[in-house]
């Protein structure tokens, strides 16, 4: 079995790993996106107990899913991102806020696949997840990034 302090290194790995990704290219192709999405579900498989290898997998498999929203791949990517966080929720030091986060941005791309079906359906559960997560992390930074982009996002769609 693999050491914690092992499992940490890894985790902050990846971490550095995705922010030099995200600096290198702002709008990385599909193809990018789903490279590093099969390399964190390696890492994530290597990780099993690890919340943060969940987290970014999860994070990345949303973000390709609101980038590319009709791509054939998005329906894996939410259906892995639903796993994700559900496996999540299952361990006992994970963040409620980083969960609240998660699932509010999931909804916030079934939206964006669909704004005449799922807009009305799930508006509010999307900024309820957004205001529970800063509720329970007034610091945390991308709930706060979601929520002002998703209420910017309906600002337009209303004034159309």
């Amino acid at each position: 079995m693999t050491s914690v302090t092992f499992k940490h290194f890894v985790a902050i790995v990846v971490l550095v790993f995705a922010g030099v990704m995200n600096l290198k290219a702002q709008q990385p192709s599909a193809d990018d996106m789903l490279n590093h999405i099969g390399m964190l579900k390696r890492l994530e498989a290597m990780q099993p107990d690890s919340i943060a290898s969940k987290y970014q997998l999860a994070l990345a498999s949303l973000n390709f899913a609101i980038s590319y929203p009709h791509a054939a791949q998005t329906e894996n990517m939410l259906a892995q991102a639903q796993q994700a966080i559900d496996q999540m929720a299952q361990m006992k030091d994970a963040d409620q806020s980083d969960l609240c986060t998660l699932r509010g941005f999931l909804l916030m791309v079934r939206i964006v696949q669909n704004p005449a079906q799922n807009g009305q359906k799930y508006y509010l559960d999307v900024l309820q997840a957004y205001e529970k997560a800063l509720k329970l992390n007034p610091l945390n930074t991308l709930a706060q990034e979601l929520q002002a982009k998703f209420v910017e996002g309906m600002k337009q769609a209303t004034a159309q």
